[in-house]
């Protein structure tokens, strides 16, 4: 019994600290795909836009953790008591992305005005979507969703049509242009349109696992986690 009770000892210190620890479930904007699980890739994701995640979480899906690409949904969602006080953990910012190949010749923003551009934007109500008519009213361009083929979901469907070439333009993060840069081109946007894109993270009140939704948090705002979003190309408050 004595070399049972050594042995299985031996098998828990050679297991690493974090297979002891309960998983959380975190909900995330599309555009953190990339680096959350750089920063800790033993959590459970689901990555989509962030409105979408809101109302999931509204309806009670079981999140222990929501991230968002902007401070509208968490803080609708502390208003409506469902997750704690959102802080704000990154920023980014929004630019003009074309396949790399660039078949319409666009070379700025002001391009999209041309008969027979086709844009790719984000839906109304999600981050990017938002973010997008933003920039173009500032810059008077508001003339330009007429050449909009398609609404998409979240940022990283946007990448996709004009990475795969069923769009001539997107407008998306600046995050999102690197994570697929062999396939595509970016077009800086003028600083006086750029809005203020900050992303906020917090924990669903609804959480059994409330230590490991904290832990994680912890994670995203310590050093390592500031790194890791920085290295991704994200900005840090």
């Amino acid at each position: 019994m004595k070399v049972v009770a050594v042995a299985l000892a031996a098998c828990a210190l050679a297991l690493p600290a974090s297979a002891a620890a309960p998983r959380v479930t975190v909900y995330a904007a599309s555009s953190l795909t990339d680096v959350f699980p750089a920063i800790d890739r033993t959590q459970r994701y689901s990555f989509a836009g962030s409105d979408q995640l809101a109302l999931q979480i509204e309806q009670g899906a079981p999140a222990d953790v929501f991230a968002a690409a902007s401070t509208k949904q968490p803080d609708q969602l502390h208003r409506e008591g469902l997750v704690d006080k959102p802080v704000v953990f990154a920023t980014n910012r929004p630019v003009l992305i074309v396949p790399r190949s660039n078949p319409a010749h666009i070379r700025s923003v002001f391009d999209l005005r041309r008969h027979g551009i086709k844009l790719v934007i984000g839906q109304q109500g999600v981050p990017i979507g938002d973010y997008t008519r933003k920039v173009l009213a500032k810059l008077g361009l508001a003339s330009v969703l007429t050449n909009v083929v398609s609404e998409e979901t979240d940022v990283r469907s946007v990448v996709g049509k004009v990475a795969l070439g069923e769009a001539d333009a997107g407008l998306v993060y600046a995050t999102d242009a690197r994570s697929a840069a062999a396939k595509l081109a970016t077009i800086a946007l003028p600083a006086r349109a750029q809005p203020t894109v900050r992303y906020e993270l917090a924990i669903v009140r609804a959480t059994k696992r409330l230590a490991a939704a904290h832990a994680f948090v912890a994670r995203v705002l310590g050093r390592q986690g500031r790194a890791k979003l920085l290295e991704f190309g994200f900005g840090v408050p």
